[in-house]
């Protein structure tokens, strides 16, 4: 919005301090301050408000680690509404809004939430663990990621649109044709689900969203500059430089979040945060064709997803157990370690993967 506003004014003459709000950067900063801001300033009120209308906060998984029953029973969920509504306002206000890739971004990130909020409210109003069936969330949000990856496969140059592009390697391309959207469909759904595998403890898994944010901040910007590009041999896809500034509002909005979500949690954030989350990063990474590097980057989402694979498939063969729990983190639970030591383990190696995604800019 602002960003209109100023191209408005420099066109016209007047405000020339507008001319800092032509810059990426410039805005990325306030996009992210702006988010953590909002965040800050509305988190004590939201968590009252759900408080009051949740009554007895978010059910408990009976299966799960004894403890939680007697630690995080009452705490109220849905906490995913803040980050959503303080990163929607921020790239609102500072994000170009003729830009088709902020848009595409954007809306799927809400549209993930929208079926996270959908599955908590029912949560919440049936007193268990069951919320939308499997059959319908996995529809809606396959239907989400298509409409997704065909929107961005239209924004994209013409010799690039069909590409998946290989880290480590500068001109490998492989050719997808009309499969593309499909593909793009199966790597933001995936990672919409495995962010949501992830977050079972206090602060677990919006940390490393808040890395891999940063990270495709960085790589969104360079792919979206043909200098930058052209430098560290990156295919450039014009355009979505402008999405690292939807990037820095999801580590202020995260920031902002993780204040209250910080062990012991205030709140948690529900389906409605970790779907929309994870369909956020899948759908950045479709963007700026860096999808095999967002396996690098959320690594930690992709070990927690494959844990939950095999031990159901395992288990259904064999009758036996490979991990004590899963998700893996719960595994760790049940060996006795302290909630606060594998968070941060966790966010240790998070850190180590966000640099391991960032070397791949060199790395050819």
């Amino acid at each position: 919005m602002l960003y209109l506003l100023a191209s408005n004014s420099i066109h016209d003459g007047h405000l020339p301090l507008f001319n800092l709000l032509r810059y990426i950067t410039f805005r990325a900063g306030c996009a992210c301050l702006t988010a953590l801001v909002i965040s800050l300033l509305m988190g004590k009120p939201l968590i009252a408000m759900l408080r009051r209308i949740q009554r007895g906060g978010q059910p408990i998984r009976a299966l799960g680690p004894e403890r939680h029953l007697l630690e995080k029973t009452g705490t109220p969920t849905m906490g995913g509404v803040l980050i959503l509504f303080s990163l929607t306002l921020s790239v609102l206000v500072w994000g170009d809004l003729q830009n088709g890739f902020v848009w595409a971004v954007l809306l799927t990130t809400l549209a993930f939430g929208a079926v996270g909020f959908a599955d908590d409210y029912l949560k919440l109003s049936r007193r268990n663990t069951d919320g939308v069936s499997k059959r319908t969330r996995l529809g809606c949000e396959f239907a989400t990621s298509l409409l997704c990856g065909w929107w961005l496969q239209s924004l994209m140059p013409a010799d690039l649109a069909n590409m998946v592009a290989f880290p480590f390697v500068k001109d490998l391309l492989l050719p997808l044709g009309f499969a593309f959207p499909i593909f793009a469909m199966i790597t933001i759904t995936g990672f919409g689900n495995a962010v949501n595998f992830t977050d079972g403890l206090d602060g677990l898994a919006i940390v490393p969203v808040v890395i891999a944010a940063m990270v495709f901040g960085i790589l969104s910007y360079v792919v979206g500059n043909h200098v930058f590009a052209d430098y560290l041999q990156v295919h450039a896809v014009p355009g979505t430089g402008e999405l690292a500034v939807f990037c820095a509002a999801l580590v202020g909005a995260g920031l902002g979040f993780l204040w209250f979500n910080a062990p012991p949690a205030s709140v948690f954030m529900g389906d409605t945060g970790s779907l929309s989350l994870g369909g956020a990063l899948g759908a950045l990474a479709v963007a700026i064709k860096h999808e095999l590097v967002l396996c690098i980057v959320g690594g930690l989402f992709v070990v927690e997803t494959l844990s939950v694979v095999i031990q159901v498939f395992w288990y259904k063969r064999t009758g036996r157990r490979v991990f004590l729990m899963a998700p893996i983190h719960h595994h760790f639970e049940k060996k006795g370690w302290a909630e606060p030591k594998i968070v941060i383990r966790f966010w240790i190696i998070s850190v180590i993967l966000g640099m391991c995604g960032l070397a791949t800019l060199k790395l050819r």
